[in-house]
C-alpha cells in the first residue's frame, strides 16, 4: 500500500526532549491514532510534520517528498488548535472567508457542511454553536480544499458523550471516502473505536507502531459457561490449545494458544457431551494491551 507519510528518527528538544527519535509510516486510506497522555509529544510531532516547529533532528516525507512545502500543505487539512472563527458571522460566511483564502469554489461549502451535519445551521452565527458544533465546523473548514490527509489533534476534547459520538461518526464517514486520517488522542477508547493503526507515545518515544490488533501478541480468549462447569474445564485443558483456563464468576476464561473458531470449539465440546450456555470469542481491549505494552517498556 502507498505510503503517504514516512517519519524517521524525528526528534525535538526544548529544555527537555519532547520527541525522541520516533519513526513510523502512514499508508493511504487508513485511520491512524497517535496515542499518548498529555505531554507525550503528540502536538509537537504534528507541529514538526506541518513545519510550524523546527525539528532538532530526523526527517520525514509527505507523498514521497522530503519535508513539508507549500504544495504539500495544500494536500493536508489540519486542526491543531481551537477553531478561530468570527463569532458574529454565520457558519456559511466564516467558511466563505476560508474558501477565498484557500482558493476553493464556494460550492464546496454546502458539501462540507453536509458531511459534518451542519447544513441546516449554516445561516446561524458561530457564537450560537455548542462546543461540539464548533468542532464540527472546524472539520468542515479543514475539508474545504478536499485534502488527501486530515490531521486532528484531540478532536473530542471537552465534548459531552453525544458530541464525542458525533465526531467519531464523522471521522468514520470521512475515512470511508478514502481520506487518510491521523488523530491524536489521550483516550484509549477513542482510538480503539475509530483507528485501524496506532502509534503509541510515551515521554516522546514511540513504544509501538502498527495495527491496533497487532498491539497484542495473544490470539484472544473464549468466555464459556455451562451447567457442567467442572467437565467443561477439564475438556478445555485436555484439548492442548489453550495457554490457561481460569474461572471467574462461574464463567471460564480460556486464553487461546492455537487459534480455533467458536463453531469448531462448540462442536468439539458437544462431542464430549458438554452443552454450552455461553460461548464468546473476544480480543483483549486496547486498554489491557496498552497497559501490558507500557509494563514491558518499564521492565
Amino acid at each position: 500500500m502507498e505510503k503517504i507519510l514516512e517519519v524517521k528518527d524525528l526528534t525535538k528538544k526544548f529544555k527537555q526532549i519532547a520527541v525522541n527519535h520516533i519513526s513510523f509510516d502512514v499508508e493511504r486510506g487508513n485511520v491512524y491514532g497517535l496515542l499518548g497522555p498529555n505531554g507525550s509529544g503528540k502536538s509537537t510531532t504534528f507541529g514538526m510534520l506541518l513545519s510550524t516547529i523546527n525539528p532538532t533532528s530526523g526527517s520525514w516525507k509527505w507523498f514521497g517528498k522530503e519535508g513539508t512545502d507549500t504544495d504539500t500543505l495544500k494536500k493536508i487539512g489540519a486542526i491543531i488548535e481551537q477553531p478561530n472563527f468570527y463569532p458574529y458571522l454565520s457558519a456559511e460566511k466564516n467558511l466563505k472567508i476560508v474558501a477565498e483564502i484557500k482558493g476553493v469554489p464556494e460550492k464546496r461549502i454546502d458539501e462540507v457542511l453536509a458531511v459534518v451535519n451542519l447544513l441546516s445551521r449554516k445561516k446561524d452565527a458561530f457564537r450560537t454553536y455548542s462546543l461540539g458544533m464548533k468542532q464540527r465546523l472546524a472539520i468542515a473548514s479543514a475539508l474545504l480544499a478536499n485534502p488527501e490527509v486530515l490531521i486532528l489533534d484531540e478532536p473530542t476534547n471537552g465534548l459531552d458523550p453525544e458530541g464525542i459520538i458525533q465526531i467519531r461518526e464523522i471521522i468514520s464517514s470521512i475515512a470511508k471516502s478514502g481520506t487518510t486520517i491521523i488523530v491524536a488522542s489521550h483516550l484509549l477508547d477513542e482510538i480503539e473505536k475509530i483507528c485501524s493503526h496506532v502509534i503509541v507515545l510515551k515521554h516522546g518515544t514511540a513504544i509501538y507502531s502498527g495495527t491496533v490488533d497487532g498491539m497484542s501478541n495473544t490470539k484472544g480468549f473464549f468466555e464459556l459457561k455451562s451447567d457442567q462447569l467442572a467437565d467443561l474445564k477439564s475438556a478445555l485443558e485436555s484439548f492442548g490449545i489453550f495457554s490457561s483456563v481460569k474461572e471467574k464468576d462461574q464463567v471460564l476464561i480460556a486464553q487461546i494458544d492455537e487459534d480455533i473458531s467458536a463453531s469448531e470449539l462448540n462442536r468439539k465440546l458437544f462431542e464430549k457431551g458438554i452443552i454450552l450456555s455461553l460461548l464468546q470469542k473476544k480480543k483483549e481491549s486496547l486498554e489491557s494491551q496498552f497497559l501490558e505494552l507500557v509494563k514491558q517498556t518499564n521492565a
